[in-house]
């Protein structure tokens, strides 16, 4: 299995990695990835929107957390440059390469 490559402008080849998950368990929604990132992956949203039932148990302190939270709006337009990890405080965020498709 191949998996997407790019090149950079030096010639050097890299292996972008994609968002594919965020633990809104533990983002404090800083909205630091939102700002440093080049497309329109993320957005944030009030915690009280949240769909409880998706989040996983287990969380310390995630119902007397007020606020805003990220959310992954649009994982198809991530161009896996890992700029969001790289800002995020509290690790929030996976990403993986992607197989190029057949």
């Amino acid at each position: 299995m191949s998996v997407i490559t790019g090149i950079t402008r030096g010639g050097v080849e890299w292996t972008p990695a994609f968002v594919v998950a965020l633990n809104q368990n533990v983002c404090i929604g800083c909205g630091r990835c939102y700002k440093v990132c080049p497309r329109d992956v993320f957005e944030l949203i009030d915690r009280d929107d949240l769909d409880l039932d998706d989040m996983e148990s287990g969380d310390d302190d995630f119902d007397e957390a007020p606020g805003m939270v990220m959310n992954l709006k649009d994982l198809l337009d991530c161009i896996g440059c890992q700029a969001c990890s790289r800002v995020c405080p509290k690790n929030c965020l996976s990403h993986e390469a992607q197989a190029i498709a057949a």
